[in-house]
């Protein structure tokens, strides 16, 4: 029976890919060395695949049990590496899938989709719309770049099997074009052979397509060589600007809301201020990147296409393009500290109790979770040699691993702990004595975080199915350790009986940290409860202020 490309496909297919980018993540930022030698491209991907696999997940758990239909699941897709696309090759790629995405949808051609399958020859379009899209949406198309070899994919499938087909075979065509297009780069651009290395954005499109042909075959592919891992790492390690020469101190990247119009004006003026232009996207909501000298030209050109948010500037700074500060673009000065704490923190309450006790803070805003790169500034700002990470969200542990791996190639000792909540860093930051030996102060607040037991307090959304049984729109839940465990309708009772749950194991400490919708009569009746309830057991409150949870509860 021919293979096809259904939801199931294309929901394995975002998850094998980001397992791939995951194993091939280090090996493509060493050979990173185009457009800007900054070795992050195959972060940027992994992250850009992230934020498509996020939204994927989200259609399927919003429609459970029935599956959704395949537009839904392929706008989705789009639309998440579109919001969460990182870099000049997460850019692009995020337009790859958006044109792969606009046929398997029926969104082109003016053909209805089928809702539950595409076939060998729509696979074929969905390819070549994607190849064409993503040269259109980079304003000075290069050879030897991605978009050579996704023009070789789609080339190749376009010339596999017969008319329909089978999207296993199209899949594995186009992924043995790629990977033929792949090595054929270093001679197609000059930096590449320099260098001795293939494109890391293309490597990226092979681990990409190579995860697709899995989905649809069930058989993995072999494992790509990766050329001249160690002599790129010295490339990265003395960054040069762009291919030849000097090139714009600023990467700007953000999301913006305008019309097509709009958008037209704005290529046309942000390529007369810099280079690597790549805008994508449509239906009103585009993802804008570019290199430029002035940052504020970048932007302000945005504001006057339409509403610029979501907006990140990265100083690539001449000579030491890894030390400087990510808002005045000076490198730091004096002698580095030896030890430093930095934490992503969400509420302005919170954000001030770790500033007092010495953390460089990332805020973590409502819905915008902060980047790696957001992350290796704060590193960089913290400017120690020796460096404690605390992404205190689940979420965030690839996002702060790979923050973790960029420091430490640029010198910085970073030790990362996996807290999974704000209150967890702060039982680690209880403990964190700078005179200690690194190794031995890691381990300290380590164990301090792993010995708090932490719970959120929210409000649902709307129906759901949870652990602790059917909540309805407007409900009180309290998380324990993420999971539901009480449902409730007064926050009150709620949160006594989530404390209740936590300290039927025992505990020392009870940690209160209430948003600024929760009245103080509330954080007094929790104190007065746990204090005639359970012998020899403290209670401390803090406020988290704006942007905070309704409350966080932690046990030590």
């Amino acid at each position: 029976m021919p293979q096809v490309l259904d939801v199931h496909a294309v929901r394995a297919w975002c998850v094998l890919a980001l397992e791939a980018l995951g194993r091939d993540r280090e090996e493509i930022d060493a050979i990173n060395v185009y457009p800007v030698a900054d070795g992050d491209t195959g972060t940027n991907l992994y992250l850009t695949v992230e934020s498509a696999v996020q939204a994927v997940e989200a259609v399927f758990t919003g429609l459970e049990p029935a599956p959704p239909a395949l537009p839904d699941v392929v706008h989705a897709m789009a639309h998440g590496a579109l919001i969460g696309a990182r870099g000049n090759s997460g850019t692009i790629l995020a337009q790859l899938l958006r044109g792969m995405a606009q046929v398997l949808a029926g969104d082109v051609d003016g053909e209805a989709a089928h809702s539950e399958r595409a076939d060998g020859d729509g696979l074929r379009r969905a390819l070549r719309r994607a190849a064409e899209s993503a040269r259109e949406a980079v304003a000075h198309p290069v050879e030897g770049t991605v978009l050579t070899v996704a023009a070789a994919a789609a080339d190749a499938a376009d010339v596999s099997g017969g008319p329909g087909g089978d999207c296993g075979d199209v899949a594995r065509a186009a992924y043995d074009g790629a990977r033929a297009a792949l090595d054929a780069t270093p001679g197609q651009l000059a930096v590449l052979g320099r260098a001795g290395v293939v494109d890391a954005g293309g490597r990226g499109l092979v681990a990409v397509l190579g995860a697709l042909t899995e989905a649809l075959s069930g058989d993995p592919v072999a494992p790509v060589a990766v050329r001249g891992v160690h002599h790129a790492r010295v490339a990265v390690d003395q960054p040069q600007e762009c291919a030849d020469g000097e090139g714009p101190a600023f990467e700007v990247i953000y999301l913006l809301e305008a019309d097509d119009q709009a958008v037209a004006r704005l290529r046309t003026r942000l390529d007369d201020l810099g280079d690597s232009l790549v805008v994508v996207g449509g239906d009103g909501l585009w993802n804008v990147h570019v290199h430029v000298d002035d940052a504020g030209a970048a932007v302000e050109a945005g504001v006057e296409a339409g509403r610029p948010y979501r907006i990140r500037i990265t100083h690539f700074a001449v000579g030491d393009a890894h030390m400087t500060h990510p808002a005045t673009g000076s490198a730091p000065t004096g002698e580095p500290a030896q030890r430093a704490i930095v934490a992503v923190v969400p509420g302005e309450g919170l954000a001030g109790l770790y500033s007092e006790a010495g953390a460089t803070v990332v805020p973590e805003r409502p819905g915008e979770a902060p980047g790696s790169g957001e992350l290796v500034d704060a590193i960089r700002r913290a400017h120690a040699r020796e460096v404690v990470l605390l992404p205190n969200d689940a979420e965030l542990r690839h996002t702060a691993a790979a923050a973790a791996e960029q420091a430490r190639t640029e010198g910085v000792r970073v030790a990362l702990i996996p807290t999974r909540s704000a209150i967890q860093g702060i039982a680690a930051l209880a403990v964190h004595e700078k005179e200690r030996r690194f190794d031995e102060d890691v381990v300290a607040m380590t164990s301090a975080a792993g010995a708090t037991r932490y719970a959120e307090l929210a409000v649902a959304e709307r129906q759901s199915w949870t652990m602790a049984g059917i909540c309805q729109a407007g409900d009180f839940l309290g998380l324990i350790d993420g999971d539901v465990a009480v449902i409730g309708e007064d926050v009150t009772r709620t949160a006594r009986t989530t404390l209740d749950r936590m300290l039927a194991a025992g505990g020392e400490m009870v940690t209160l940290v209430l948003g600024d919708d929760v009245p103080d009569e509330v954080a007094e009746g929790l104190e007065r409860h746990v204090r005639e309830t359970y012998l020899a057991v403290d209670t401390v409150v803090y406020r988290g202020g704006r942007n905070s949870a309704l409350m966080l509860i932690g046990v030590e």
